[in-house]
């Protein structure tokens, strides 16, 4: 009896040992990419803000005066701010790369085709984000088997659109996660560094207006 009580005993604690590695694997992943986000986001978030008020002029003309952070946070995760499209819109304006030269052509179609999106997705902002991102086609699909973003149906829609393509040389498989999922079409952790960089974004705006206000 007491070896059963003895065996019963070590099996709980290798159960929860077991628990607390993958638990602690798992923090460790996700404050890894939180930092990398932050290095990211530091060393290009001047390059970006420079565009803070064009990108606030547009977002009034749409209604999206509240989610100027975010606008910005797509154009961090599209290009850090860096080139003649800064919003990597050219796709959504023309459907192919490079017809856009011009930065404030590229915020003018990049935050129309984000309201677009988000119209699209009934206000769901990380649909519109990740919209962004695949496409606004990509509403549909999730509205139809999900209701709402999830992470799991951005991995599904991946999948099935990287099947689909005849020329999958067109796609890079650039994250880990993707590679691991066969998920190459677009970037299917888009949302979460979408969100991380908003945060950013939205804290270096809030410590600016307590130092305007002391």
């Amino acid at each position: 009896m007491k070896n059963a009580h003895l065996r019963a005993l070590m099996m709980a604690i290798a159960v929860i040992l077991a628990f607390s590695i993958i638990f602690t694997s798992l923090s460790l992943s996700e404050r890894k990419n939180d930092f990398r986000r932050e290095i990211g986001y530091h060393l290009r978030a001047d390059q970006v803000e420079q565009y803070r008020p064009l990108v606030e002029k547009y977002a009034k003309e749409h209604g999206l005066e509240d989610h100027v952070d975010t606008l910005l946070a797509i154009m961090m995760q599209e290009s850090g701010g860096k080139g003649q499209d800064p919003m990597q819109a050219s796709e959504s304006l023309c459907g192919e790369r490079g017809c856009i030269d011009q930065p404030e052509e590229s915020i003018a179609q990049g935050v129309a085709y984000f309201k677009k999106a988000l119209d699209q997705a009934e206000g769901d902002l990380k649909l519109a984000i990740q919209s962004y991102n695949f496409g606004v086609g990509f509403v549909p699909y999730a509205m139809e088997r999900a209701g709402k973003y999830t992470f799991d149906i951005a991995v599904q829609f991946s999948q099935e659109m990287y099947e689909k393509a005849q020329d999958k040389s067109l796609y890079t498989c650039l994250r880990k996660e993707a590679k691991e999922y066969n998920a190459c079409y677009g970037d299917i952790l888009y949302v979460r560094d979408v969100l991380g960089y908003r945060d950013l974004f939205m804290a270096k705006e809030e410590r600016k207006l307590v130092k305007s206000n002391m």
